[in-house]
């Protein structure tokens, strides 16, 4: 590798670093400050719905640039989804697990404050290394299965601290409880959804933003049903769009971008950068939290996100192969 190319792979690891954990942090921030500011509240199901929508055309436009032209495009479309009717279909498990999720994050959003929400939503690791042994037969280190005892530990000193206002400006009574409760499923949810999309991944040839598509195109029906069923009345009475403003719009765009523009990034980043992001995402939503929530921040929430920080690291950590100690062995043979 020449010193261009090495600067050049040097400025993408900065970037994606920057990306990962803006992403990470904003997402936190936004949805807790939509939820709990003063004002008519929007429809938590119909702002999933319009993240699914924003996120379906963007891949279509993606799709569309990768193929080339309109007709390989469509044609592309019809052999992909229509023409592959169960291999459509399989999608609908991970789709309909993510539309139930990013519902839940919202009601953990309105009940737990961004600090304790963002350190809380780390359990996905937990989960997701549940799963990836479950499903896909993997095996942890050793130091892999002590991070995610650490994690437990962080998450737990992070819930029993009494942190953060009971009341907020949208008057929404917090119930930590129905907060962490619905974080916890949703933690569960991603981990059993992203281990069974990436079974899917590994299993086909079609490309991830192909396989957004069928996400996407599954998740907007079932989604729109779920909208009616749930929130039914509020619709008719008060519209679709009751309580959208350029926050929420921006909210919207955010959850359906910052997913994809991950995707995009993380070739360029390796376990410790993601690492890194994470961390620095924690440290940024209780910094904010402090000036924009009124959040108190107390020894045993410091101590539990420490714990965390530290595990999170530690999960990602891949030890270098013992050469050392084989030429050791082989010099002691002669």
């Amino acid at each position: 590798m020449n010193k261009h190319q090495h600067n050049n792979a040097q400025t993408l690891k900065y970037i994606s670093l920057v990306t990962l954990t803006l992403q990470n942090a904003l997402v936190g921030l936004s949805m807790r400050y939509a939820r709990t500011r003063s004002g008519d509240m929007f429809l938590a199901s119909t702002a999933v719905v319009m993240s699914e929508v924003v996120k379906c055309v963007t891949c279509l436009i993606l799709v569309f640039l990768e193929e080339g032209n309109l007709r390989k495009f469509i044609n592309s479309l019809h052999s992909t989804i229509i023409k592959e009717p169960v291999d459509t279909l399989k999608v609908c498990v991970p789709s309909f697990v993510y539309l139930v999720q990013n519902n839940l994050l919202y009601v953990s959003a309105s009940n737990l404050d961004a600090a304790t929400y963002q350190v809380t939503y780390q359990l996905k690791i937990l989960t997701t290394a549940f799963f990836a042994v479950v499903i896909l037969r993997r095996s942890l280190l050793k130091i892999q299965w002590s991070a995610l005892i650490l994690l437990l530990i962080g998450v737990v000193l992070v819930q029993l601290a009494d942190s953060g206002p009971t009341k907020v400006p949208s008057g929404i009574e917090q119930n930590r409880v129905l907060g962490f409760s619905a974080a916890l499923t949703a933690c569960f949810l991603s981990g059993f959804a992203g281990i069974y999309f990436e079974k899917i991944l590994k299993g086909s040839d079609i490309s991830v933003w192909m396989r957004n598509v069928q996400l996407s195109l599954l998740s907007v029906p079932i989604g729109l049903i779920s909208c009616y069923v749930t929130d039914r009345d509020v619709i008719i009475k008060q519209g679709f769009f009751f309580g959208y403003d350029w926050f929420v719009n921006y909210l919207v765009v955010l959850q359906a971008g910052g997913g994809l523009i991950v995707a995009m990034v993380v070739k360029h980043a390796d376990n410790i950068l993601k690492g890194f992001a994470t961390s620095l995402a924690i440290i940024i939503s209780c910094i904010a939290s402090i000036y924009l929530f009124n959040f108190k921040l107390t020894f045993q929430f410091a101590s539990g996100a420490i714990l965390v920080i530290c595990s999170i690291f530690m999960y990602s950590h891949q030890p270098k192969p013992k050469q050392t100690t084989d030429r050791h062995t082989l010099l002691e043979k002669i």
